[in-house]
């Protein structure tokens, strides 16, 4: 009987992929909201190194998880963006606190 053994899979250019946004976003408060993690340990994972300097990167689990954490921080943007009335918005209620 023959064993076979995975290695995991680990993307170790998560860095790369979040170059668009990556000075917009508070990692610290990233790490700290989505992961219970320091923002340490979320700068090496996205620098694809580990604590001890070696290779390292984002576990397959930790890339669904991170996936999920930016969606769930888009939605939250959206959400605050939709709440801020837009100027035709704006316009028809100063028109009815008028009447």
């Amino acid at each position: 009987m023959e064993t076979t053994v995975k290695n995991p899979v680990v993307i170790s250019d998560m860095k790369k992929r979040i170059r668009d946004i990556q000075m917009a976003i508070s990692w610290r408060e990233f790490a700290n909201t989505y992961f219970q993690r320091s923002s340490s340990w979320l700068y090496h994972k996205l620098d694809g190194i580990d604590g001890n300097g070696g290779g390292g990167g984002f576990t397959a689990q930790e890339a669904e998880q991170m996936r999920g954490a930016l969606i769930d921080l888009s939605n939250r943007i959206r959400r605050v963006a939709d709440a801020i009335p837009s100027e035709e918005m704006a316009e028809v209620s100063c028109v009815a606190e008028a009447v």
